[in-house]
């Protein structure tokens, strides 16, 4: 009788300790939805259904804080072609970033898992841009979210084309001309994210691989046409500027202009247009007219006067908060003559140092 005794006590005594290993294992998470007051959205975003913001812009981002080992990030992916397209850069604390790329309608993220039982940010980043279709930001998994960071100091808009929105940069799952061509997109790691980062700034990418200072390729609106629009691929759902006010606005267009960008007078005249059009939605902020040389030598001399001589032209006429700036070198280490992930490191460094002597931010 005893020994029955003993061997029973074990056996409940052995499965409580496993049933208590478990329950430490794995703690219980609640969904927050992705209306709680505690996310952080940066970039152009359709708030139509509060429950699933969508969108569709390259470098657009969400931050959040929780408290525990892990949790769990949902969102949905439009998966435009039939497939699941996008990649996220996702972000914890001050780690290095990682990409994954979506695998079904709806993803469920893990994020950490191991990490200390304590407050985590957590940044998901949506690197590929609008061609490649929408994602909807569902909510997070976790123990508590908490409340969310405090907002960098500064604002930043990045406007421009292929480069600007981070494509041909990344080789880290497929070397240049294999796999899809979305799989080299990192708009986390573009020049214009690194340097907003550097300089305490919250950025927005508006920027679209194709689209033309005042002709696109491929069926895509120019940038006249699409910048004040959400979804700037199809040129559609208005943007309320209000909403977002950039201390900096950088323009680096003309490369997928084609023939037009011959015709100097055109080509400045439409420049101009832009800035009038930007500067009304923008009253105070400082417009860097930026030229990224590529591997055209003649185009790029040709954009360096360019970008001086709608500066020199505005200065005159009253909009003294227009500069120009031409970075030192071409960068075409990535795939179709665009800067690699390294380049686009080197042409953030070049770009901060200049806005922050504009603007006097250290």
């Amino acid at each position: 009788m005893k020994r029955f005794f003993f061997c029973l006590f074990t056996f409940v005594a052995t499965h409580t300790l496993l049933i208590s290993a478990k329950a430490l294992a794995a703690p219980t998470y609640k969904l927050f939805t992705a209306n709680n007051r505690n996310f952080q959205y940066t970039g152009r975003i359709d708030f139509s259904d509060p429950m699933k913001p969508r969108f569709w812009s390259a470098g657009v981002y969400v931050k959040m804080r929780f408290k525990g080992k892990g949790a769990e990030v949902i969102v949905n992916d439009q998966m435009l072609y039939g497939n699941s397209h996008n990649y996220i850069d996702i972000t914890i604390d001050d780690q290095k970033p990682y990409r994954i790329q979506t695998s079904d309608f709806t993803d469920n993220i893990k994020i950490g898992g191991d990490l200390e039982n304590k407050a985590h940010t957590v940044t998901i980043c949506k690197d590929t841009e609008a061609g490649i279709g929408y994602l909807e930001f569902v909510g997070i998994k976790c123990e508590k979210l908490l409340d969310p960071p405090a907002r960098p100091k500064h604002k930043m808009e990045f406007i421009g084309t292929s480069i600007t929105a981070g494509a041909d940069m990344d080789r880290s799952l497929y070397p240049c001309n294999f796999g899809e061509w979305y799989g080299h997109h990192n708009a986390n790691m573009s020049y214009g994210a690194l340097t907003a980062k550097a300089l305490d700034a919250d950025f927005m990418i508006t920027a679209i691989s194709g689209i033309g200072l005042a002709n696109s390729c491929c069926g895509i609106p120019t940038m006249l046409q699409a910048f004040d629009k959400i979804n700037t691929r199809t040129d559609s759902l208005q943007w309320n500027f209000s909403t977002y006010q950039p201390d900096v606005v950088s323009i680096c267009l003309g490369e997928s202009d084609g023939a037009a960008t011959a015709d100097s007078a055109k080509f400045c005249g439409d420049y101009v247009n832009l800035i009038g059009v930007i500067r009304r939605y923008y009253p105070k902020a400082d417009i860097v007219c930026l030229s990224i040389p590529t591997g055209d030598v003649r185009m790029n001399g040709a954009f360096k006067r360019y970008m001086t001589g709608v500066s020199d032209y505005m200065n005159a006429h009253g909009d003294t908060k227009i500069y120009p700036f031409s970075i030192s070198k071409a960068y075409t280490s990535g795939c179709n003559d665009h800067p690699d992930m390294g380049d686009h490191a080197l042409i953030a460094a070049e770009l901060t140092e200049y806005i922050s002597k504009i603007k006097k931010w250290k």
